[in-house]
């Protein structure tokens, strides 16, 4: 009787913790790298196998998973998504069964209105309050932060052009709201890209029962084991040991230490980014789902034009596909295909955030685009869309005054605000004591040894990835889960005490 009386505060503990485990932590919000994704996602895993021959089950367990792994993430923000859903569901199914084009054109303007409004009411609401209250020279507008939900920038760009693509009856509308549920929601994307097309996705969700080759599972596991390594050991470790606390104080640092900052953090934002779209596709495989690629080593970029058909390339189609060409594209003049170009760069950078040194890094990516557009126009021969086209002492002094020109830019991008990026740019060009490289290389080496590793990875043949992807494809499932088991067990060693957040978290 005594032993059941002192039992009973370790379970009623033990139920408490599991309890707070299940519920959303803001200061732990679950993410790919983390031991709890891990867990969630074998429980979520057993369940998905149960029901690979059961559609309409399995597409509602999927989206019941992905709307509580949000809530892992935003909180009650989920509601949001869910609001969202039903909304662009409704719209698109009357908009692509009406035949009056001015009523088509007024529901697909609805759709865009209620998007763009909840986009720019969680997002931008506190620039343009702080714009109206400095123009007016003091606290005009009494306005509180506003909480920005994770990955909103993401579901709002896939759910306009999910209704996009029926005005221009590209596809046609899902019968089911939770079809369009699970594609809105599906957890590997949802909060941090890529964005996915729904003409692209959508038909996938169909299949049954649900198929995966040992070709996926096997590329589906190299992508995650490539993704964690960028991100957990590559990415977060150079910047909590490096990077941030050069962009934090650069005055502390000299120019060689601010500069290799800057090429620390190009090394990092890649890592983590691509890292995650990593993650996220691979997931994707070993549920039976394909993505398109969002990442091509974009450094490997000769011009800028290059590096944009590398970089986010599910965020660089969607500005071209439903902002660029919606404005005119190049159909319009030379002079109107320039602003196109600026606008949607412009635009692009405010996408990434509410500041002007976001506005500023889109407007030197639009001036750059701009620049080389007008040198392939009077020089096609010399300045090539592709660097591939070029000769091979041009290809390279193109790689490196292009990945310069965008490090130059990630300097606006990364620093909190205007007197850091004027701080980081004076060192670098008037404090770069040469002397002490060897002293600040051997009071880094670890770092210093992290981005040359991370640098020859990206620069290395794309073959080589192939061909460990083939390996790992090739192996026994004990032998996958004993390289699984052993990353991990690496990143436990040098990872911090805080989860490090994904940086597109805040996008």
């Amino acid at each position: 009787m005594l032993l059941a009386e002192n039992s009973m505060p370790d379970i009623s503990s033990l139920l408490h913790k599991i309890g707070e485990l299940l519920q959303y932590d803001p200061l732990q919000p679950i993410i790919f790298s983390s031991g709890m994704f891990l867990f969630f996602f074998c429980v979520f895993a057993c369940g998905y196998s149960a029901l690979r021959n059961r559609l309409t089950l399995r597409v509602i367990y999927v989206s019941a998973f992905s709307l509580y792994f949000y809530y892992k993430t935003s909180g009650f923000f989920f509601l949001l998504l869910v609001f969202l859903s039903l909304s662009d569901f409704t719209i698109g199914h009357f908009l692509y069964h009406t035949r009056k084009e001015a009523a088509r054109k007024a529901l697909l303007v609805l759709s865009l209105v209620l998007n763009l409004g909840i986009l720019c009411y969680f997002k931008y609401t506190n620039f343009f309050v702080s714009i109206a209250n400095g123009m007016a020279g003091g606290d005009w507008l009494d306005f509180q932060n506003i909480f920005l939900p994770v990955g909103i920038s993401f579901f709002t760009f896939q759910s306009m052009s999910y209704v996009i693509d029926l005005y221009r009856r590209r596809m046609e509308p899902v019968n089911r709201w939770i079809d369009y549920l699970f594609y809105l929601s599906f957890f590997p994307q949802l909060v941090a890209g890529p964005i996915v097309r729904a003409k692209d996705f959508i038909p996938q969700i169909y299949r049954n029962p649900v198929y995966v080759s040992r070709k996926m599972f096997g590329t589906g596991i190299f992508l995650i084991l490539a993704g964690l390594f960028k991100k957990a050991i590559i990415s977060d470790y150079i910047s909590l040991n490096f990077v941030d606390r050069v962009f934090d104080n650069p005055l502390l640092y000299s120019g060689f230490e601010n500069l290799m900052g800057v090429y620390g953090y190009a090394l990092q934002i890649y890592c983590d980014f691509s890292g995650y779209s990593d993650m996220a596709i691979g997931i994707a495989l070993l549920l039976g789902f394909h993505f398109n690629r969002n990442f091509d080593s974009p450094y490997k970029s000769a011009t800028i034009t290059e590096f944009w058909r590398r970089w986010h390339i599910s965020l660089s189609t969607w500005l071209k596909d439903y902002l660029y060409i919606s404005l005119g594209g190049n159909r319009k003049g030379t002079f109107r295909t320039y602003v196109n170009l600026m606008i949607t760069m412009l635009l692009g950078g405010l996408w990434h955030g509410a500041a002007w040194r976001f506005i500023l890094w889109g407007g030197i990516h639009g001036a750059a685009l701009c620049v080389h557009k007008g040198a392939m126009r009077l020089f096609p021969a010399a300045f090539p869309a592709e660097g591939k086209k070029m000769h091979p002492w041009r290809r390279i002094l193109g790689i490196l005054v292009t990945f310069h020109l965008v490090c130059f830019a990630w300097i606006f991008f990364r620093a909190q605000d205007m007197t850091i990026v004027g701080q980081v740019l004076r060192q670098i060009f008037t404090n770069f004591n040469v002397t002490l490289i060897p002293n600040v290389i051997a009071g880094y080496t670890g770092v210093f040894a992290l981005i040359l590793v991370g640098y020859v990875l990206h620069f290395s043949p794309s073959m080589w990835a192939r061909r460990v992807n083939g390996v790992v494809t090739r192996m026994p499932l004990v032998a996958k889960a004993l390289m699984i088991a052993v990353l991990i067990w690496f990143v436990m060693q040098i990872k911090s005490a805080d989860i490090q957040p994904f940086i597109y978290f805040q996008f």
